[in-house]
């Protein structure tokens, strides 16, 4: 049976050492999750790094009273609040489950200490970095620069899991429209 850290190696067009892959998995924790319950709340520093083995999750963040969705993350996906766990400073991202989900954490400091003794899991630390960063950029890009269509096209492309699984509201704050303005979209109107 493969492993945690197999997938997850596989899922960036990797393949770690049978050492890497038992250290990895070593410092793995299993954790299972409700639908709607918070993993990482506001202004907690993030520690870990959470792979989703099953369900789904988001990140948001509050702005005048509404929550406003960040990111969206289905089974594979490595998910953490990027500024937190870098600069070790509280959060404004939360982190809840929208599904009942299955998460791995990855404890960051143990995982770094595995960076340094593994070449291989150091490549598999900087593709997640770079994927993530790439996710970041395409979607500024997609604010910036798209009308309401286009950035539903793209994130039904891109994420067509969350687009599926997701509700409208979600969806809608992640776009920067309102529900309203999302299923005009999705029936054509705009």
């Amino acid at each position: 049976m493969i492993g945690v850290a197999e997938k997850l190696a596989k899922g960036y067009d990797m393949v770690l050492s049978h050492e890497a892959v038992r250290e990895l998995d070593s410092i793995l924790i299993r954790k299972t999750y409700p639908k709607e319950t918070v993993v990482l709340n506001l202004h907690e520093v993030c520690t870990d790094m959470y792979i989703v083995e099953i369900g789904m999750v988001r990140q948001f963040y509050y702005k005048d009273g509404r929550d406003i969705s960040e990111h969206f993350s289905c089974e594979g996906d490595v998910v953490f609040c990027i500024e937190s766990l870098f600069l070790k400073e509280p959060t404004t991202l939360l982190m809840e489950t929208i599904e009942p989900s299955v998460i791995y954490h990855l404890n960051y400091s143990q995982f770094q200490q595995l960076c340094d003794r593994y070449t291989d899991i150091n490549r598999l630390y900087r593709r997640i970095v770079e994927q993530d960063l790439i996710v970041s950029q395409r979607k500024a890009d997609s604010w910036r620069f798209e009308s309401a269509r286009e950035r539903y096209e793209r994130f039904c492309l891109e994420y067509p899991e969350a687009a599926r699984r997701a509700s409208v509201a979600h969806i809608a704050t992640y776009l920067l429209m309102t529900p309203e303005t999302l299923s005009r979209v999705r029936s054509g109107i705009l």
